[in-house]
Parts: C-alpha cells; sequence; structure tokens
C-alpha cells in the first residue's frame, strides 16, 4: 500500500512536471520567440499562457517597453570646422524581434552600441553641412527630424523601432566657452558704460535746462514783482497826492505822526534837533500848524 501510494505520489510530481514545462507564459509588457531545437518557428505570440514541447521547444523573452540610450556628450565639427559638444538621447523599443535576437543576440546593451554608433555617424553627417548659428537657431528642429529620419531607417535592420531623437544641449567646448562669455561680459560692460554715460549726459542737460527755468521764472517774478511794486507806489503817490489837495494840514500832521513813528521806533535811538525846529512844530501848538508858525 506504501509502495503504490509512493508510485502513485511519483507519477504525479512528474506529471506536474511535465505540464509546468510544457507551458510558459507571456507578459503584456515582453516580446517572446520559440525555438524548436534552436530553430526559432514563432515569433508573433501573443500575451498568456501558451503550450510547448519540453526538450524540444524552448521559449526566450524579451523586455518590449520603451528603451532609452541616453549618449555620451560627443564633439562634433560644424561646416566652419567649430568644435561643439551634443547631447542627445533616443527612445526606442524592439520592432523586429526575429531581427532584433539575430544582430544583437536579443541584448538590449548591444543593441545601444549599435544604435550610438549610427547616432554619432549621423550627427556628425548633420552637423558638418550646417554652421553654429543654424544649429542654434531654427534649424535645430529640422537636425532632429532629419536624425530621426535616418536613424529610425538604419535602426530597421536591428529590429529596432526608433520613437524619438531629441538633441538635450548644445555647447562650446569649455574653453572656448570661457572666451565667449569673457568677451560678451566685455561687451556687456561696454555698453553700461555707455548708457551711464549717456544717462550723465541727459542728466546734466536736465539739470541745466531746470536751472535755467529757474533763472527765467526768478526774473519773471522780480519784473512782475517790480511792476506791481511801482504801480502800488504810483497809487499811494496819487492817494497821497489827492489828499494832500483835500486837507494840507491833515496830510502834513499824519506824514509827522509816520516820522515820529519810524525816528523813535527803538529805545536806543537818538537825535540832536534844535527845539524850534519844525521837525516838533505839532509838539509845540495845540492848535497844530496854525499856532506853531
Amino acid at each position: 500500500m506504501n509502495r503504490t501510494a509512493t508510485t502513485i505520489i511519483v507519477l504525479v510530481l512528474v506529471a506536474l512536471a511535465l505540464a509546468y514545462s510544457s507551458t510558459y507564459t507571456v507578459n503584456e509588457r515582453e516580446r517572446a520567440i520559440k525555438f524548436r531545437l534552436g530553430e526559432i518557428i514563432a515569433t508573433d505570440i501573443k500575451p498568456g499562457l501558451h503550450f510547448k514541447l519540453p526538450i524540444i521547444n524552448n521559449v526566450r523573452t524579451f523586455d518590449g517597453r520603451v528603451q532609452t540610450l541616453d549618449e555620451e556628450p560627443q564633439q562634433f565639427l560644424t561646416q566652419n570646422k567649430k568644435n561643439l559638444i551634443v547631447d542627445a538621447f533616443v527612445k526606442w523599443r524592439i520592432g523586429d524581434v526575429r531581427r532584433f535576437y539575430t544582430t544583437v543576440s536579443g541584448e538590449p546593451r548591444r543593441a545601444n552600441q549599435r544604435l550610438s554608433e549610427i547616432i554619432r555617424n549621423s550627427l556628425r553627417e548633420q552637423f558638418r553641412q550646417r554652421t553654429i548659428p543654424e544649429l542654434v537657431s531654427g534649424d535645430r528642429v529640422t537636425v532632429m527630424k532629419v536624425l530621426e529620419k535616418d536613424i529610425s531607417k538604419a535602426a530597421v535592420s536591428l529590429g529596432l523601432q526608433v520613437l524619438d531623437v531629441r538633441i538635450k544641449r548644445i555647447d562650446l567646448p569649455e574653453r572656448i566657452s570661457q572666451s565667449v562669455y569673457d568677451r560678451m561680459s566685455s561687451e556687456r560692460q561696454r555698453v553700461a558704460k555707455e548708457l551711464r554715460a549717456e544717462g550723465a549726459r541727459e542728466g546734466e542737460e536736465i539739470r541745466a535746462n531746470a536751472d535755467r527755468q529757474k533763472q527765467v521764472i526768478l526774473a519773471e517774478a522780480r519784473r512782475d514783482a517790480q511792476k506791481v511794486r511801482g504801480q502800488g507806489d504810483a497809487r499811494a503817490a496819487e492817494i497821497y497826492a489827492n489828499a494832500y489837495e483835500n486837507d494840507q494840514e491833515f496830510y502834513g500832521f499824519y506824514r509827522s505822526l509816520q516820522a515820529y513813528r519810524d525816528t523813535f521806533n527803538s529805545k536806543g535811538d537818538l537825535i540832536v534837533l534844535s527845539p524850534d525846529s519844525a521837525f516838533f512844530k505839532y509838539f509845540n501848538s495845540l492848535n497844530g500848524a496854525a499856532d506853531g508858525k
């Protein structure tokens, strides 16, 4: 009984092992190749559970997701023999899994190496035909389109499908970049000095114009003041003259009071006059000038 049970268990285990080795699964993110004694017999295997003959068939799977080849920055010569450092990358995935396996043994590292040679050759050719201004300005988009077309055509032989080619940056070598930076800095300093000098000149012109306007305004104000003062004096003289004509004695008395007030304005004032001086005629008479004569 024990022997029979052991035999059954062994048979079940063998059956399970055969069943396990007779099936395989393909993930939706993978591409697969089915072999028969080393010969490729199927490449269009859909995702899911599949069957195979143990020992006779074997299956290899490859990552079917988008891969990125991020190139190390390389130097390329332009049309005018100037060196530029170019940093680019390529997005790709497996297009033809049979060719991918036969050309690069299904290894992404080898595929990147071959693709790297292709993109370098294409970059070298495109940069050789253009100048620096063309590459930095509008032609940069054109260059990327041409690169994508050329690299896609060459990548087909490797079983790859190129999705995108981008140039991340285009730089001058460090030594040249420093000299360009120094030259640009000197140019900016020169422009700044010119602007400051122009500002100083315009400032002087504004200040001179303001001073001139100030003098004109002051002169006009003094002229108007003299005119108004002259008109006031003339009017005052006219009033005095009219007052004198109306009452000469009162006018004389009023003018004497003004003279007294102006003369004795301060306690320290001192004046030496004869007592019978005409200056004091209104002091010596109760009836005014009539008695002081």
